[in-house]
């Protein structure tokens, strides 16, 4: 049986990256970029004025008093000087706007004495004039050539806004890849069907798509594959057609657990079964690869929490490293837990927990969890920490490694 970081480890070395598309730049919210940009044009493309004010010659105030300059010309943002700044000229000037030439300082309005009936003229007093006071150069913030954003980058708004200052309509992203879901088992009821003896509702399914799509992948439901092997058959062939398929239940010893029998049958190679956690001890991980396609499997334990916390575990990190990302695995924070627990058995434990941040930094308080069927205690969870087996009970104040559901 294989530790975590073993598992984790096998899962990136199967799992490669998906192929570059093109995408329209309003569409590229939380994808990662598949290829290095640089800055196609110097940021800002000309000098400019950082304030509302006057353009002036520094040179001209080189005498202690005020000076009298004629105003030739107003340059507002999205226009260009027309007359060139000699010995006692002076610029009217908005933000934004492109410095005349022979220009190198901006006085804020505030700071001379300029009357908007007489508007050719402006007096300004030496002491608030000096060189490149309030002008932002050419290529100061970024040169043409430079680099601009890294592959690997998941794109947030801040780099979208950086890509459209530099005009790049279409970014180069690693495609999202598609991940089918199937639920197996005999027992599932539809969620919208009554309860029936012997029978529960089929909750992994919305489950496990709301983690894919909270991953940022295209979640593909199969609905529901009976413990028939004709059954199993449809479905598996179904998803195999996809990037990744999850299946939840039929992993484990039972006489109808029969997904790694038909997993093996439809051409799929197993690479793990069995994970030394819990809960996810189950866990079974293969891969289909055809000259035309690659298809990797994930078989998730049938219990809710073990499929929950295997997903955050271990498909989110192949989902991560299909798309591009540079750091496609876990990664924990140390948070301190607020109350006292136990940790039974020899295995580490992934517990469901409300992680949540005070004076003192990032807090941990464990639900009240019942074990791997205990679905309910994880609402009121954010993320799970890893608690390690030991002899002495964890005390309030101990940090332990946290990890956070909603981070991408």
């Amino acid at each position: 049986m294989l530790t975590v970081e073993d598992a984790l480890a096998s899962i990136l070395n199967h799992v490669v990256s998906g192929p570059a598309t093109l995408t329209p730049l309003a569409q590229s919210l939380h994808r990662v970029l598949a290829e290095d940009l640089t800055t196609p044009h110097d940021s800002p493309p000309f000098d400019k004025s950082m304030m509302d004010g006057f353009a002036v010659v520094s040179g001209d105030f080189t005498a202690v008093g005020a000076q009298t300059l004629q105003v030739l010309e107003t340059i507002t943002a999205g226009t260009v000087p027309t007359t060139s700044l000699r010995t006692r000229d002076a610029s009217r000037i908005m933000t934004g706007a492109p410095i005349p030439s022979g220009a190198d300082c901006v006085v804020p309005i505030e700071q001379v004495s300029f009357d908007e009936s007489v508007p050719k003229c402006v007096t300004i007093d030496h002491d608030v004039v000096s060189a490149e006071q309030n002008i932002l150069r050419r290529g100061v913030i970024a040169e043409m050539g430079q680099p601009l954003t890294n592959a690997g980058t998941l794109l947030e708004p801040q780099h979208i806004a950086v890509l459209a200052e530099f005009g790049l309509a279409q970014v180069p992203t690693v495609r999202r890849p598609t991940v089918a879901v199937l639920a197996t088992g005999d027992e599932l009821l539809a969620v919208d069907q009554p309860l029936t003896p012997g029978r529960i509702r089929n909750s992994n399914e919305p489950m496990l798509v709301s983690q894919t799509q909270r991953a940022n992948a295209t979640a593909v439901p199969l609905g529901v594959a009976r413990d028939s092997r004709e059954d199993l058959h449809r479905h598996i062939s179904r998803g195999l057609t996809h990037d990744f398929l999850l299946l939840s239940g039929g992993v484990s010893a039972g006489t109808l657990d029969l997904v790694p029998s038909e997993l093996a049958a439809a051409g799929v190679q197993q690479v793990f079964h069995g994970v030394d956690m819990k809960p996810g001890k189950p866990l079974w991980f293969g891969q289909l690869q055809t000259p035309e396609h690659s298809c990797w499997v994930f078989g998730l334990p049938g219990n809710p929490v073990s499929s929950m916390v295997c997903f955050e575990l271990f498909v989110r990190t192949a989902v991560r490293k299909f798309t591009g990302c540079s750091m496609p695995l876990p990664q924990p924070t140390p948070a301190a837990l607020t109350k006292s627990i136990t940790v039974k058995g020899s295995r580490p434990v992934y517990f469901p927990c409300n992680l949540h941040l005070s004076d003192e930094g990032l807090q941990a308080t464990p639900v009240a969890w019942g074990g791997s069927a205990d679905l309910r205690s994880t609402a009121d969870a954010n993320g799970m920490c890893l608690l390690m087996p030991q002899s002495d009970a964890y005390e309030a104040g101990d940090k332990v490694a946290a990890i956070h559901w909603s981070t991408m």
